[in-house]
């Protein structure tokens, strides 16, 4: 919004999130939507131009414009969007976070242990799928009185994933794992609750049936204590429209 400020608006510059991330949570790809009036008689920016500005001002963050297209009034990035896909990404091979390769720090959660009963987290995850009420799967927060609770899970994947370089560290014999999830839109913490949910099933401290009763609880307090995936492996990969 500050670099925004830059292009010299006649009204102040709001962007509108497609969603917003909990703190130390990653994105690959957001999209967002803002308004430009410019003074009269000087001319809309083309999609290059906003392009270069914005990134221009945005040099000393972590954070870049990839795109810039034209939409018609009637577009909200939020509620337009089709889908939403995150991805997890796990760590398994470490017995301290001491082990984790610097260059995966904060990118990734290496829950302590060899492996995962990966086929156990396959067979849980087809609970999730489809159209449930996920109350047992999201924190509370302000909102939680008046959103649903009901939400559409249309993608589960686990899948073996790679690290940054881990090819020249191959004898450490570190494994990595990315978890997908895609649905229209999620609730507060849901998807780092299924992830935890799924790795303690990968660990044997749940059964895959556990999963189906957590989901017929419909209660945030019914959660296992500390389960909940930390925010550092999450990732929102893309937004559908």
């Amino acid at each position: 919004q500050k670099a925004a400020q830059n292009l010299k608006p006649i009204v102040p510059i709001k962007f509108h999130i497609s969603s917003r991330t909990d703190s130390g949570v990653h994105a690959l790809c957001n999209s967002a939507h803002l308004d430009i009036h410019r003074a009269p008689g000087k001319p809309a920016f083309n999609e290059k131009q906003l392009l270069y500005c914005l990134n221009y001002h945005l040099k000393p963050e972590p954070i870049r414009i990839l795109n810039a297209y034209r939409v018609t009034n009637s577009f909200h990035a939020r509620f337009s969007a089709l889908s939403r896909t995150y991805i997890y990404r796990l760590l398994m091979g470490c017995t301290h976070y001491s082990e984790i390769p610097v260059f995966e720090r904060d990118l990734c959660w290496a829950p302590v242990g060899r492996s995962l009963n990966v086929p156990a987290m396959q067979d849980a995850a087809q609970f999730l799928l489809g159209t449930h009420d996920f109350s047992t799967f999201r924190s509370l927060n302000s909102e939680t009185p008046f959103q649903s609770p009901v939400r559409t899970i249309l993608q589960v994947d686990i899948q073996p994933s790679s690290g940054f370089l881990s090819q020249h560290y191959e004898h450490r014999e570190l494994e990595f794992w990315e978890l997908k999830f895609r649905s229209r839109s999620f609730l507060y913490r849901q998807v780092r609750r299924m992830v935890g949910a799924l790795v303690a099933v990968g660990q044997g401290k749940l059964t895959p049936h556990h999963i189906k009763e957590l989901l017929e609880l419909k209660d945030s307090r019914a959660f296992p204590p500390n389960a909940m995936a930390p925010p550092s492996g999450l990732f929102l990969k893309s937004v559908e429209y």
